[in-house]
């Protein structure tokens, strides 16, 4: 029995039957863009809806781009338009009740 170094041993890392990738195949391998389709969705639902709708529209050609350049270029337009849809819209949440509590404030010093 001849004793095998560990680079020479191929162990895989899921062992559930059919969840195993094939050799050669990859989440980013094939020119594959990720889209940010849910990214999207939720900046729709959950976010700015007038940004939201632009990030979606950003991830429906960012799939739909043949050149695997303007792709990725939508792919990220997508991201940073439904990340700052969430974010402005959180903002929005926190300060709305911060300036309903610096108007009482000031309203109860004028009186």
């Amino acid at each position: 029995m001849s004793a095998q170094t560990a680079a020479e041993e191929h162990h895989p890392l899921t062992n559930v039957k059919g969840t195993e990738v094939p050799d050669g195949q990859n989440d980013n391998s094939g020119g594959k863009v990720r889209d940010f389709r849910k990214l999207a969705i939720c900046s729709i639902i959950c976010g700015l809806s007038c940004i939201g709708i632009v990030a979606l529209i950003n991830s429906v050609k960012a799939t739909r781009e043949k050149d695997p350049e303007k792709a990725q270029i939508f792919s990220q337009k997508a991201k940073s338009f439904g990340i700052i849809s969430i974010v402005l819209w959180l903002f929005i949440l926190l300060l709305t009740p911060l300036l309903l509590i610096l108007v009482s404030y000031l309203l109860t010093l004028v009186e």
